[in-house]
């Protein structure tokens, strides 16, 4: 849209699109890089977007938390990992750019935000076996426990957590049992919030800081153009009405991915997308914003996956469908995922990204999805000593997990062969007496067994492998879901949206999310999403606080 006369309602530096991880990084960085005046429109009331909603944690090689605690780390590790995952299919120029400012990033939070994390020493890479790989963990970052007090009345801004685990601690506290009931009471008293939470609402406190004013119910819809250059943007506000902003210096696409747009899911994404689990207002506006504005798009197939489970019931946004995190449960003792014909089809236990991308096995013969629909299978035993989903231990079986007193009447409630289950849970717990998994070689790596989704009751392989004999037996309905999709505007190196021709758009940026994901289909480890997103939205504000004037 190309009209510099608008009758603008206000204006400002730098304006941010979203207010999820990357954005608020984005909004920081510019603002304390030169850009003082900036502003953010987010398409809701809340902030956040689904970095509040996740585990919170930050993938970022050779960070100074992980030499800090011994643990080394180098370039040609970190290359050789990327590169063995995904043979030269990444950007030289945009991965070089990550590996240099994410470890300048995370030392700028340190120092300059109430953002505080920790080195996650013994969480290991997602693919431990792999050359560079960090079995011992470091490159993974949690978040120390945040105050929301410090919040005051904005507090109640921040998106709420979709997280199983106790939101009073860090996942490090959590899972170490570093803290006792007084601790965590005192804590509960002050409203002390981890993972997500904590992420969220520091970054949120680092913006209300530096009186970074937030736009909301401000949904941007169109980028304005004065020749090439993006010089503003018009949203809707909550009356449908045209809300126009000025960007004097640029504007930074970081509205999360496309996840929640039926359309654009089945024009890109490869394979079924059923169950996202991100917040519903991820449209794919600033996508399409960009393709509007010419923009180059980059890894539009892939999609950052993660099992899920459908609620039953809808959010409070929009009547959309609610879905949970199905990360942990399939990889505990006494758990398995089948498919129709009652057959496993994957190591259980790998992690939730490459797992995702097995229920995409086509089955010419059928001209159907071998592995959708897919269920999770567990026994009693399982039931009394962990907790799916949100269901506590020993309670009762929620209104989405199907029970029945045999193998037998568990696959007709479920629509699954029965023949092929009863065979395959005799089979599977032969394997389990015999102490491996011939089949998917479940528990043989490092990751197979940490303790974050194993059980340390037992040691390896036994931290993920156990009998299913105990009836009653429970099946679960699973969702090839995901924490969002992967592709977007391409970006360079100083995260400027570039056309067709490599060319950058001037005044444009993207980060998170919204932009094509500088790692490509991979997922390096535990927060393989949020730390590129965020050095991206670092990039993207230092360039335009550093190195764009005013015009």
């Amino acid at each position: 849209m190309a009209n510099e006369n608008l009758d603008w309602d206000c204006a400002a530096d730098v304006v941010v699109l979203g207010s999820g991880g990357a954005a608020m990084t984005a909004a920081i960085t510019a603002h304390d890089f030169g850009a003082s005046d900036v502003v953010i429109l987010e398409k809701t009331g809340m902030v956040g977007g689904t970095t509040a909603m996740s585990g919170g944690m930050l993938w970022i090689p050779n960070n100074h938390h992980q030499h800090d605690e011994g643990l080394t780390d180098s370039d040609e590790d970190i290359v050789a990992y990327l590169d063995s995952l995904t043979p030269e299919a990444l950007d030289p120029e945009t991965l070089w750019a990550f590996m240099q400012n994410g470890p300048e990033m995370v030392r700028y939070f340190a120092e300059r935000t109430p953002v505080r994390l920790k080195a996650f020493t013994d969480f290991p890479d997602y693919q431990p076996y792999a050359p560079g790989a960090k079995p011992d963990g470091g490159r993974s970052l949690d978040n120390e426990a945040f105050c929301f007090e410090e919040l005051g009345k904005c507090a109640s801004r921040v998106n709420p957590s979709k997280m199983a685990y106790p939101l009073r601690s860090s996942l490090i506290e959590a899972t170490r049992g570093l803290l006792d009931e007084a601790a965590l009471a005192e804590r509960e008293a002050r409203d002390y919030r981890g993972l997500g939470q904590a992420l969220a609402g520091s970054l949120f406190k680092a913006v209300l800081d530096r009186g970074i004013p937030v736009e909301f119910e401000k949904r941007a819809r169109k980028l304005v153009q004065d020749g090439e250059r993006i010089i503003g943007v018009i949203a809707d506000d909550a009356n449908g009405e045209a809300y126009r902003v000025r960007a004097r210096r640029g504007v930074v696409i970081a509205t999360g991915g496309f996840e929640w747009n039926e359309e654009l899911v089945k024009t890109f994404v490869r394979g079924p997308l059923t169950g996202p689990v991100s917040v519903p207002e991820n449209e794919g506006d600033g996508l399409l914003m960009a393709i509007e504005a010419g923009a180059k798009l980059g890894n539009m197939q892939n999609a950052f996956w993660m099992q899920s489970v459908l609620e039953m019931k809808p959010q409070h946004r929009a009547a959309k469908p609610n879905y949970l995190l199905g990360s942990d449960e399939r990889a505990r003792p006494g758990a398995i995922l089948v498919n129709g014909k009652g057959k496993r089809f994957v190591n259980e236990a790998a992690n939730y990204n490459a797992l995702g991308k097995s229920l995409h096995a086509f089955d010419a013969g059928t001209h159907s999805y071998a592995n959708l629909p897919y269920w999770l299978i567990i026994d009693q035993r399982y039931k009394n000593k962990y907790q799916a989903f949100n269901s506590p231990p020993g309670g009762p079986a929620p209104s989405y997990m199907m029970q029945a007193d045999t193998l037998e009447g568990l696959a007709d409630v479920a629509g699954i062969d029965p023949e092929g289950l009863v065979a395959e849970v005799a089979h599977f717990n032969e394997m389990v007496a015999r102490g491996h998994d011939d089949d998917f070689n479940r528990g043989d790596t490092t990751y197979d067994n940490f303790y974050m989704w194993g059980d340390t009751d037992f040691d390896p392989p036994y931290r993920t492998l156990g009998m299913i004999d105990q009836g009653p037996f429970y099946a679960v309905k699973m969702e090839a879901g995901a924490l969002g999709t992967a592709g977007g505007p391409k970006t360079n190196a100083n995260g400027q949206v570039v056309d067709w021709d490599g060319n950058p758009i001037p005044g444009l940026y993207a980060a998170g999310n919204a932009m094509a994901a500088v790692l490509g289909e991979i997922y390096g480890g535990a927060g393989g999403t949020l730390g590129p997103g965020m050095t991206f939205g670092y990039i993207a504000g230092k360039h335009l606080g550093v190195h764009l004037p005013n015009v």
